[in-house]
């Protein structure tokens, strides 16, 4: 059973544990997809594939393995965004560089995007709202410059998420309180795995 128990900051949460035995991707996705769209569309957007996209991010960090895709040489979590873009290789030589560095600035884009959305009031907190929207607007558009030297379709998506990353964040951040919001009292990644595990009995049933 899950706990408020070790979930009073974002390395300590880890939604992984019930959800890889009980949900498969595509459930979970759907799940998402839903609840992003049915929020996003109450406050007027109506963009499909910028939906679809949050949803995705969400899928993604629902895995605790990918939410700290990144590591120091000791093998340590990293879960400061400083830290993140101080992985950047120092000069992109090849192609590979290039693939490595549009991967981080994507990874860092979204982390961004989940934390300054769904545990907003955490981040605010710590004082770090205002550089993770900078962060994440500046690295969805290094993606997309990146996109257009690789010659690769899609780069107009993040030129979008990096010119509204605020709002698409503050949108990502009503969902949150619309469909995930916390009990008074109750630590915010608890209360968000508590309401994601009571969605999924209800909405999501286990051939």
């Amino acid at each position: 059973m899950i706990t408020q128990k070790n979930f009073s900051t974002p390395g300590k949460f880890a939604i992984i544990a019930f959800m890889e035995k009980r949900v498969s991707d595509a459930k979970l996705q759907a799940f998402f997809n839903n609840l992003v769209r049915q929020s996003f569309w109450q406050l007027g957007i109506y963009d499909a594939t910028v939906a679809q996209y949050v949803a995705d991010v969400l899928v993604e960090f629902a895995r605790a393995d990918k939410l700290y895709a990144i590591r120091s040489p000791r093998g340590k979590k990293v879960e400061s965004i400083v830290e993140m873009v101080a992985a950047k290789p120092t000069a992109a030589a090849d192609e590979k560089d290039l693939l490595r560095e549009r991967s981080l600035r994507k990874y860092v884009g979204d982390y961004a995007l989940f934390m300054s959305g769904m545990f907003r009031s955490h981040v605010a907190g710590r004082g770090f709202l205002d550089y993770y929207i900078a962060e994440g607007s500046r690295s969805y558009w290094t993606v997309s410059e990146l996109d257009l030297t690789l010659y690769r379709t899609g780069f107009s998506l993040y030129q979008e998420l990096s010119r509204k990353f605020e709002y698409y964040s503050g949108a990502l951040d009503f969902t949150r309180k619309a469909y995930f919001a916390a009990e008074p009292g109750e630590d915010p990644f608890a209360g968000f795995l508590r309401q994601v595990e009571g969605w999924i009995k209800v909405n999501i049933t286990e051939n």
